[in-house]
This record gives structure tokens, C-alpha cells and sequence, in this order.
């Protein structure tokens, strides 16, 4: 088996989308920008993301989109704005987005892992 090398990757937040910015994070963590990707290999690169402060949101999703948390209990669902994450946390936006991009699958934890937020 091939030794699997890991580069790392930097990309700059400053008056980028989320998604369009997610999707080229999401991209690299798996590896399907290298020529010997193979989907049950996880051999992507390492993310830095930096001035995850900066973001640029188009239209009124500040105010409109919720995020959602289940504790599994009755009555345990927690809603946040995404004004109140971008205020205390905006690096978390960046990776809920990246979450849900990547395969639900064993893999996922470990591509996760190699993002890494300031």
C-alpha cells in the first residue's frame, strides 16, 4: 500500500461565501483534487482556514437561517441563529457547512480532524 502524503492547504475566509468556500475545503479533505484518489481511502490534505471572522453573507441569511440541535429528548430541541454563531464562534459555520458536505461514513471523523479553524 502506498504511503499517503499529506500537504497543507491554506485558504483565506476574507469576502468568501460559505458554501463556495466550503465546497473547495470539503473538496481537498477527501482528496478528490489528487489524481490517486479512491473514494474508501481517506488521503486528503490538511485545511487551515484563517480570518474565518471576515466571511461575506449574501441576502438576509444572517437573520433567517437557523441551526438545529437534538439532545434526544422530548422537548430537547435548541434552535441558533446564524448571527448569534457568527458572533460567538464563526469558524463553527465554517464547519457545520463542511460537515455536511463530507460522506457520512466511517472517514469522516478523520477528514475533520485535519480542518483546522482560526
Amino acid at each position: 500500500m502506498p504511503e499517503i502524503s499529506r500537504k497543507i492547504q491554506k485558504f483565506d475566509a476574507t469576502d468568501q461565501t460559505v458554501g463556495r468556500l466550503a465546497t473547495r475545503i470539503a473538496t481537498v479533505l477527501r482528496g478528490k483534487h489528487k489524481v490517486s484518489y479512491q473514494p474508501h481511502i481517506d488521503n486528503g490534505d490538511i485545511v487551515e482556514v484563517i480570518n474565518a471572522d471576515k466571511l461575506k453573507f449574501s441576502g438576509k441569511k444572517l437573520g433567517q437561517r437557523v441551526y438545529y440541535s437534538f439532545s434526544g429528548y422530548p422537548g430537547g430541541l435548541k434552535t441558533k441563529k446564524m448571527s448569534e454563531i457568527n458572533k460567538n464562534n464563526p469558524g463553527d459555520i465554517i464547519f457545520r457547512a463542511v460537515r455536511e458536505m463530507l460522506p457520512d461514513n466511517r472517514l469522516r471523523n478523520g477528514m475533520l480532524k485535519r480542518l483546522n479553524i482560526k
